[in-house]
């Protein structure tokens, strides 16, 4: 389980200090910065799979993702005794994102190349480096807990009292993850790589007229929903063959009582949804549905999974759904949460206070204050224990 998450110099998010629990609620008005946390997380998860120079590239550099506003923002400008103003840096320029977990944590922070000397150029000049990735033991860094340090291109893990260079030519844009992880050096590489590699995050279902989800679709075992939705048939069939089906069919009563879930396998080996209500002589098949139900049966698939993650994050899952299905669908982020961590951003007030409803939910409302994101209410003393490994760098 993720215990803290942080990020320092990301968009508005300059220096975020993030304490978590099973079940996550993030909220707060427009342009708070709940996107930049959501988008924040998922370049953490690109560390694993190998993507997140690209991913940074997509958001337009590294350098349109650093913090916009002053170094330091003093506390004269935040009473507006004095005008917001900057000065000569004094640091250099870092992206930092880490996490720390009931095992490991782990920090990469990352920042553009040096000029060129003169020597060898390259056509990839702008490229974002790593300049230093860390995992350590326990909750908070220390450099006596260290276990795996990156500075540069060098790699070392410690052997005892002492450190073992593993490699000394990483190149600057790949993840320790990807070239040195190794299940008899470096265990632990290996085991925090496949465990981010298993968070999932649901931000796109499709619903409209022409969504996979609404056609038949050749069927294989799925316990796992694929991000946009397009295997729904055959992973609410997975749940009913080897998941909890007396959960899934709870939870299509909830919210349509009287209602039905049957998924058609035809001829040839492809899946279809098929939905009775009430009142109805005949199923509704899945291009008859409404976007509302269509997403439902969606999150029921996503949320009733056979194969819970480590770590499940949900963007805005109220999106089409009629407000009467909200605190059904809060009931199933609850059961969701017992086996899972599970993060949710979301607007609706009343999804919001269904689940907060929930043991031991952990509810953060942002706010921006001189267009830095904070959490509201959260003091020095709230804030999480956390100690990047670079800071003084």
């Amino acid at each position: 389980m993720i215990n803290t998450l942080a990020i320092g110099n990301y968009r508005s998010l300059l220096n975020l200090v993030i304490p978590f629990n099973n079940l996550n609620v993030i909220t707060g008005e427009n342009a708070s910065g709940k996107s930049n946390l959501y988008r924040a997380l998922r370049l953490l998860a690109e560390t694993a799979q190998g993507g997140v120079i690209n991913s940074l590239a997509n958001e337009g550099g590294l350098e349109s993702t650093f913090w916009a506003g002053p170094e330091n923002i003093s506390e004269r400008m935040r009473k507006g005794e004095v005008p917001v103003q900057g000065g000569p840096k004094q640091k250099a320029a870092r992206l930092r994102l880490g996490f720390s977990g009931d095992n490991f944590g782990y920090s990469i922070s990352l920042g553009l190349p040096p000029p060129p000397d003169g020597g060898d150029s390259t056509a990839f000049a702008l490229d974002p480096e790593i300049k230093r990735e860390c995992i350590w033991a326990g909750d908070t860094y220390r450099p006596a807990g260290l276990l795996v340090d990156r500075t540069g291109s060098v790699v070392k893990v410690r052997d005892g009292r002492s450190w073992e260079v593993i490699a000394q030519h990483t190149s600057s844009f790949e993840s320790i993850f990807g070239q040195a992880a190794d299940p008899v050096k470096t265990p632990e590489i290996v085991a925090l790589r496949e465990e981010i590699r298993g968070w999932r995050f649901y931000d796109h279902f499709r619903s409209d007229f022409e969504a996979p989800a609404r056609l038949p679709q050749l069927g294989t075992r799925t316990p796992i929903l694929h991000p946009d939705g397009r295997d729904l048939a055959a992973a609410l069939q997975t749940i009913i063959e080897i998941g909890d089906v007396d959960a899934l069919h709870e939870a299509i009563a909830d919210a349509f009582p009287g209602a039905r879930l049957n998924i058609v396998i035809q001829e040839d080996g492809r899946f279809s949804v098929n939905l009775h209500q009430e009142g109805l002589l005949r199923p509704l098949s899945g291009s008859e549905l409404s976007d509302g139900t269509l997403r439902y049966l969606l999150w029921v698939a996503a949320l009733l999974t056979p194969r819970p993650p480590p770590l499940m994050v949900l963007n805005e899952p109220e999106t089409s759904l009629h407000p009467d299905l909200l605190p059904a669908l809060a009931r199933l982020i609850i059961r969701a949460a017992e086996t899972a961590q599970v993060w949710v951003v979301s607007h609706a007030s009343r999804l919001i206070a269904a689940l907060e409803s929930g043991v031991d939910c952990n509810s953060l409302m942002l706010e921006k204050s001189l267009g830095r994101t904070q959490i509201m209410g959260q003091g020095i003393l709230d804030e999480p224990a956390w100690h990047w490994p670079d800071k003084s760098k």
